[in-house]
Formats: C-alpha cells, structure tokens, sequence
C-alpha cells in the first residue's frame, strides 16, 4: 500500500516522487491543479477512481537527470508567440528530448510499487497530466496536455507518463503561456494514474446551469462509452436538467449518439454505438437525481458552482476531474426567475417572432449571429431605399437570449399608405420575374464564381470575402422572394379558398384545397429522386441489404471512402454518383437558416432513414400519389368550370389561376435560399481547418462558435504569420451556453403583456405560433392539413436525430423546410411550435394527404417522445392519451 507521505524521494532533495491519491500532501505545487481535485475529492470519500500521483518533482527530477531544462528555455526563448512554425518545431524538438530521455532508475521504481500495488502488472489505468497552472478559477488550461487511457503494463505506463511530462511543451501549450504571461520556467507538470473505469456511460455534470446562472439547477451531458467522443466533439450528448432541491427532471433532450469511445489494444477507439442504444436515454431519471446529488456534494466541499467529469460503471457513478465554472456569475446564491428575463434591446420596443424568423427556430450560433444576421439587416435597408419605402432606422432582427427577434415597428413601416397603394402591389405584381429573372440569376452567378476558387490556396481574407459575398446574395435573395413569391402565394391561395369555399362551392362539389395539389415542385422533386434511386438500388440485392443494415456513421463513411466491404466496387461506385448527382441538385435544402448546420450536401446521413423506408418496399410511390392528386386536380377544375356561368365562372377562372401559379413557386423559391450554404460552409471550414493547425480551436466547426470580430482577428493572424488566440475554453462555453438556451421556448411576442398590440393595432394574426395554451391534455394549434390520425409522438430538434423516426410516427418539430422533407414521407403526421396554412409543413403534409396541426408555440416542450397522441388536423388539435 501507499504511505499517506511519499512513497519514494529523490536523493538529493528528499521531496516525494509519488503520492497517494488522497495523500494530504497533493497540493497543487506538488500535483498540479487536476491531482490537487481529485486529492480534494478523494479525501471525503467521494467516488473517485483510486489511483496515484507522480509529483511535479519526479516531472524535474527527470529533467535534469538528462540536463533537459537549460535545452528547453534555450528552445522556447527562440520563438515568439506570433510564430507559429517556430512553435511547432519548437515543440517536436522539445517532444525528442522527452522521447529520448532516460527514466530515472529512482522514479521507475516508486511507479512501478505505486502501480502494483494499484491492482496488478496489467492493470488498465489512465494516465492524465496535470499542470501547476491549470483548473484555476480565473484561467482555463483545457487541452493544453495530453490523457491516455487504457494503458496496461510498466512499459506502457512508463511511455505515457512521458509523452504527459512532453505534452507540457506543446505549440499550444507555449502559445497559450506565452500570452497568458506565464513564464516558462515557472512551470512544472504533475501526472496522475488511476484505475480505468471501463464506463457504460460518462459525461459532464454542471452544478448550476451555465446559461441562466440558476444555482438551484443542475444540468448533464451524458452519451455512452467512454467520456472521450464528448470532449472531442464527436457525439452530440443527451442534457437533462435537474432540480437539485427534488432531484426531479426539469427538462431533457435526448439525442441520436451514433459514436462512442471504447477501449482497444492500443489504448481507445471510436466505434458505432448499437442501433438499439442510440436513441435511447443514457441516464434514468433515478440516476440523474443520484449524479444530481454527488455534484451538489462536490459544489459544498468547494464552496463554488464546479463542473464535473463522471463516469457510469455497472450503476455506480465515478468522478474523474472537477473544477470551477468559469464563465457563471458569481454572485453567491443568486437566482434568475423563471421564465427566464428576456430584456427588451429598447425598453419599449415590440418585438415577434416572425417573417425570416421562421426560418430560425433555435438559438442562433455566436457566427450567424454576429456575421449572418448584420447581413439580413443590411439586405434590408437596401431593398427599402431601393424600393422607394424610405430608410428604417434601426435593425430589423435581434437577438434576445440568443433567439432571433423581428423588430415590430418595421411592420408599420410597411403600412405606410404610400407602401401599401404603389410599392406592394407593384411587388405582387412583379414577383415572379425578380425571383426568376434577377434574385436567382444573381444568388447563382456569386455561388458559382466562389466555387471556382481552390480554397487550399486562397488567403484566409480571400474566404472571409466570399463567405461575405454569399450571404449578402442569400440575404437579397430572401428578400425578394419575401417581398413577392411568399405573400403571393399567401394571399392568392387564401383569396380562392374563402370566394370558392363561401359563394362557389355546393355541398357535392371538391374541397379547395384539391384544386391546389399534385404540383411539381422542388420538395416533391427531392422525393421522387431519392424514391428513385431507392428502386434502382433495390434491384441490387446485396446493396439493398447492406444499405438497410447500416449505421450513419457507417454510411458517412463508406459514402466518404467510396468502399463498403462485400459490395463490388464498381457497384458501389455506381451508387455513389447517383446519390451525389442527387445532393449536387437537392443538397443545397436547408435544415433552418443558421449555417453551422450541416445541409444534406455536407452531411447526407439524415437522409439514410428515407432512403432505408423506400428500400423497404413498403413506402407509396411519390409519382403514383401525385399523379393522383393532379388527376383529381384536372376532374375538380373539369367539374367547377362545366357548371359555373358567366361571371362566377370568370371569378373562379381567375382566382384559381393566381393561386396555381404561385403555389409551386413559394417551395421552389424556399428551397433554394441555401444555394449557397455547402459552399459558404466549406470556406468557413476550410478556415477552421488552419485554426485547428495552429491549436485555436479543436475541430474545424468550432469555427462557428466565434463572433464575427473573433474570426476577422483570427483570419488577419492567419494570414500574418502570427497564431491567433486559442479559443478552446470559449468554443465549448458557448456550446454550453447554446445548449442551455435551446431548452427555453422563446416566446412569440414581447413584451410578453401587449407585446403583439402597437400603433393601436394587433398584430396577433401575424404570428406564425399561438401565444398561450389552455390547460389540459389538449393542445391547439392551425388546422393545417386535414385529418385524424392516433400515434407515437416522435420529437425531432435537428438533422441529426432524423434517424430516430420511425414509419408511422407523428413528428413533432419546431418547424419544417424543404430539406425536413424527407421524414413527412415517413410521418403519419406532423405537429410544430411554428407555422401556418402556407408553412412547408401544411404545403407538403397536404400533398402527402396526412394531418397536420401547426403554430402551436409549445408542441416540442409539450410533447414527448414515445407518447400515444391524437391528432384532428380538421380542428387543429392533439391530445395526449392517456
């Protein structure tokens, strides 16, 4: 066993090699911030993996033993922090030192008694470094040094230790020191082994949330495996929120946790979660109240809200790292009321959710937010000027805890008398013609040109420049179908059904809406492409069944490497550019309009569901269904124009006319306001890529959670010569922060007492959402879509949980577009918190002949996945059974 003080000393200076882990001794100097909190949380007996450290003096001792020190600070005083090759070849010279360097006979021998004694000469243990200049309250070293787990036997343990003491020296590490204003010479590393909990879950627990501050709230992140593929980015976690007074669920959002971290013989590896857990919920409501509790414990023996890394083996719970929160307030005891205060940009401004809003149904990204929005705002003081209406002072969209807001004064602006007698109408009437004849001619010449470009030899600024052109032409593109297809077709439609349905219609005689379906458009045409490539691949037997067994990421994959073991090449090959013929021309469909979401282009995995329903054999025919419902269109036109005379016939002639015209050109026109997103989305990428090279960020999507200051600061870096700053503890703050937000229900007009009353009108009718619920087990909302259907609800936030529907389910969505597509052709209906009659959502469920009940404001709080509902798409209602 460990003696509680050293269990070995160096000669020279008699101070400890090695310590327990709960040795009183561990104090930061000795083991760095990590073992000073896991000593801290060891000593209450508090679950921690056990294990031991080796002292900040074994790291010194091996050191100098091999006269390293004065080679280092000769090595990093050579270099600057504004030279980030030098900081790299700084680096791999000071790695070679470590790599070569002799281990102490002293120091492998107290880590060899520490490790037998630990459990066994093949234990598996993590090794994990741990600075003196880490988990502080007022700096976060995140990244800075290496872990490794799964390490078995002396030899490997001994390698990692090492490859620790050298992670000291990383360009990263010295870049992020230097302009921290920490000297080199000051710092020493600290490495702690423990006993590898072989987890069936891990994540990270926050003792308040990190969004409002609330210290009554206990929020977790959890995924299964091990805790590596959430630190790294590669798996989206469930979160659940926790009353820590109840230890109750307040909130949760499962995910779709495609990929884990399991261990291998050369230490870990990422591989495919089982299909039955990926949906599935990590955490039970009794072990989240349990977890709940041990941080609770943890945030008492600190004295300050702490984040917590844990770990889930065989129902027990293990704590492997805690530290301080460093972005919360830290005003003790200090509560935020619920709901949460939305504070007015300008104390008496009105504000909706509504318009392009839409369009924007989660918190905007820190990039859309700071660099795509300003461009909507600008597109729209152009069209203004440009149009004769005048100058809006002020921005049209804002942003109130991180959810995009529609200034309400600027509809008023538009009602001006002389905007509503020449400037609207001359819009409706031109609608058409500046969508197809200038708005996509010119959003397409901007994203042609930019793909031209090799983005690998254009300068960071050059890709700043076109990620700038690109938005300004979608942001003008918007615009143009707002002003003229959208309303249009909003108003043609709503002017034929209220004539046809009160002065045309006999009791006999076909709905409206029939002489509004079975349309070509640009959803519809994605459908019938993907249905067909379905048929084709379906002839292919074996590709059929390897298709249907897959995963996404295993599909990610093989699309990516264009190989799948057991299909012939050619075959695959085959496949392959039929489906990239398909994305060329549909991929550019947005999921919501903030762009660091994936589109199908960029990530085709969420179309794999569909297309594994059309391989089934058990999915409608998209041609025979429209073909119906033009057919049934063409006998319910015959009918109507047999029977009506003169005037009435005239009347109808022409109504119907205008509301076929734009009822396909609203989805074409939608569809193709991402045209430029796959390209926009490679140049910030390619963008994040260098930052990733120089250690900035962690992944090149982390390059969407910078502001739009961050990345021009980044970018003249970049192309300088100089690092640019290191943004880690930012990025995964604010994906905190975005995850936190994601879980309010924004409301769809603010204030929230007479927010939708202004100028002594009220602007309710505008909103694309209801404003409150009644109590009970009903929820209403727009009788968008007729019929009666009794499901299981399936709730679905984003593009990468789209394989969580099933064939039959009803899903439920904040909103649909075009790219959601893909799942109405798998629901038996669908139900969202935003929309109207003319929403995606109504047009597609119409056409697929399922109900639909949208604008409900709450449907994705409201509902759960896996609950038995009852959908009227007649009355506009869903109840919950019971």
């Amino acid at each position: 066993m460990l003696r509680k003080k050293g269990l070995e000393m160096s000669n020279e200076q008699r101070v400890p090699l090695v310590l327990a882990l709960d040795d009183p001794a561990a104090t930061l100097e000795q083991v760095g911030g990590k073992g000073a909190s896991l000593a801290r949380l060891a000593a209450v007996d508090l679950p921690v993996p056990p294990g031991f450290h080796i002292t900040t003096a074994a790291y010194r001792y091996f050191v100098t033993e091999n006269g390293l020190q004065e080679q280092i600070l000769a090595t990093v005083s050579a270099v600057t922090a504004e030279q980030p090759t030098s900081l790299e070849e700084a680096s791999r010279k000071i790695g070679r030192m470590f790599t070569h360097g002799s281990m102490p006979a002293e120091i492998a021998t107290a880590i060899r008694q520490a490790y037998v004694a630990l459990g066994g000469d093949d234990l598996s243990v993590a090794v994990r470094s741990s600075a003196t200049a880490e988990d502080l309250p007022d700096l976060s070293f995140a990244g800075q040094q290496e872990t490794y787990l799964n390490m078995r036997g002396e030899a490997m343990v001994l390698d990692a230790i090492k490859r620790c003491w050298a992670s000291l020296w990383t360009a990263r590490a010295i870049g992020y020191r230097a302009r921290a204003g920490i000297a080199h010479e000051e710092v020493s590393l600290a490495v702690v082994v423990q006993e590898l909990v072989l987890a069936d879950a891990a994540g990270i627990l926050f003792t308040a949330n990190p969004l409002t501050g609330e210290r009554d709230q206990v929020m977790i992140n959890a995924a299964w495996g091990l805790g590596e593929a959430i630190v790294s980015g590669q798996v989206t976690p469930d979160t659940v929120v926790v009353d820590r007074a109840s230890g109750t669920i307040i909130a949760q959002q499962i995910r779709e946790k495609e990929v884990m971290t399991v261990c291998s013989p050369e230490g870990t590896s990422e591989e495919p979660v089982p299909v039955g857990k990926r949906t599935s919920v990590v955490l039970t409501a009794v072990q989240a109240a349990q977890l709940a509790r041990i941080g609770v414990r943890i945030e008492e023996l600190y004295g300050q809200p702490m984040d917590i890394e844990w770990t889930l083996s065989h129902n027990r719970f293990f704590i492997v790292q805690a530290r301080p929160i460093t972005a919360l307030s830290k005003t003790a005891g200090s509560q935020v009321t619920r709901p949460p205060e939305w504070k007015l940009p300008k104390p008496k401004g009105k504000y909706i959710r509504a318009s392009v809003i839409e369009l924007l149904p989660d918190p905007l990204s820190p990039l859309f937010a700071t660099l795509g929005l300003p461009a909507w705002n600008r597109a729209m003081h152009r069209f203004a000027l440009a149009e004769g209406m005048g100058n809006f002072v002020g921005d049209m969209l804002t942003t109130m805890n991180g959810y995009a807001f529609y200034d309400l004064r600027y509809r008023t602006f538009l009602m001006k008398p002389k905007v509503l007698t020449t400037v609207v109408p001359r819009l409706m009437y031109t609608a058409q013609q500046r969508w197809e004849q200038e708005a996509r001619p010119a959003y397409q010449a901007v994203v042609e040109r930019w793909e031209a470009v090799k983005l690998s030899r254009a300068s960071a600024a050059e890709l700043l420049v076109g990620t700038r052109e690109i938005l300004n032409a979608a942001a003008s593109y918007y615009l143009t179908i707002q002003s003229g297809i959208l309303p249009a077709a909003y108003l043609t439609e709503t002017s034929f059904t209220i004539v046809y349905e009160k002065l045309l219609k006999r009791r006999a005689d076909p709905s409206a809406l029939t002489f509004l379906l079975g349309y070509d458009s640009a959803p519809i045409r994605a459908e019938e492409s993907l249905f067909d490539l379905a048929q084709w691949t379906r002839a292919q037997d074996d590709l059929s069944t390897v298709l249907q067994n897959m995963s996404g990421a295993q599909f990610a994959s093989a699309y990516q490497t264009a190989h799948v073991d057991g299909i012939d090449e050619t075959l695959w090959s085959a496949f392959c550019q039929y489906f990239t013929a398909h994305l060329a021309q549909f991929g550019h469909a947005i999921y919501d309009l903030d762009f660091f979401k994936p589109v199908p282009a960029d990530d085709p995995v969420a179309l794999l569901g569909t297309l594994k329903f059309f391989l089934s054999g058990n999915a409608p025919d998209p041609h025979a269904r429209q073909a119906a419902s033009k057919k049934a269109r063409e006998q319910a036109m015959q009918t109507m124009l047999n029977r009506l005379r003169g005037p009435s016939r005239s009347l109808f002639r022409r109504l119907i006319g205008m509301a076929q015209r734009f009822a396909p050109l609203r989805e074409d026109g939608l569809a193709d306001v991402g045209l430029g997103w796959p390209g926009l989305r490679r140049m910030l990428r390619e963008i994040g890529q260098r930052l990733v090279t120089h250690n900035a960020i962690t992944i090149p999507d982390d390059v969407f959670w910078l502001t739009q200051d961050e990345l021009l600061e980044a970018v003249i870096a970049l192309d300088g010569g100089r690092p640019p700053e290191n943004y880690h503890t930012s990025v995964s703050e604010r994906r905190t922060t975005w995850e936190g937000e994601r879980m309010l229900t924004p409301p769809m007009a603010l204030p929230l007492k007479g927010g939708t009353r202004f100028l002594g009108m009220n602007f309710s009718s505008m909103l694309p959402a209801r404003t409150g619920q009644p109590a009970g087990d009903v929820l209403k909302g727009i009788a968008a879509s007729p019929g009666h259907v009794t499901g299981i609800a399936r709730v679905i936030h984003s593009a990468d949980e789209f394989a969580q529907m099933r064939q039959g389910d009803i899903l439920v969505a904040r909103i649909t577009t075009p790219a959601w597509t893909p799942l109405l052709a798998l629901a038996a209906g669908v139900v969202t918190d935003v929309g109207g009659p003319l929403s995606h959502s109504s047009i597609v469920a119409r056409e697929y002949h399922i109900p639909a009940v949208l604008g409900t404001g709450v449907a994705t709080e409201w509902l759960h996945t896996g609950q038995n509902v009852t959908m009227d798409g007649d009355a506009g209602t869903v109840t919950l059974s019971r």
